[in-house]
């Protein structure tokens, strides 16, 4: 099981380099699966116990949005679907 903020030593969220992470709920998930035409299986994979997922309440099957700031193009988001592991 993830932990929770009050559990860890330092909130890496907090650090300039760590991206933005955010929980997908059903609705937005459906609507990338079906923009895209993929599934679950074709994301890229985030470990449920990431540092970074630490206070998002993510679950195995869950898909996490990350927003980068890039200095060519802009704000890019990228997808990973949870596991555990």
């Amino acid at each position: 099981m993830a932990r929770t903020k009050k559990q860890r030593k330092y909130d890496v969220s907090a650090h300039q380099l760590v991206p933005k992470h955010s929980k997908l709920n059903q609705k937005d998930t459906k609507a990338l699966f079906e923009r895209y035409n993929i599934t679950l299986k074709d994301l890229p994979k985030i470990l449920a116990n990431d540092p970074a997922l630490i206070g998002l309440d993510v679950k195995e099957g869950d898909v996490i949005a990350i927003g980068r700031d890039s200095p060519t193009g802009g704000k890019i988001t990228y997808y990973r679907g949870v596991i555990n592991g």
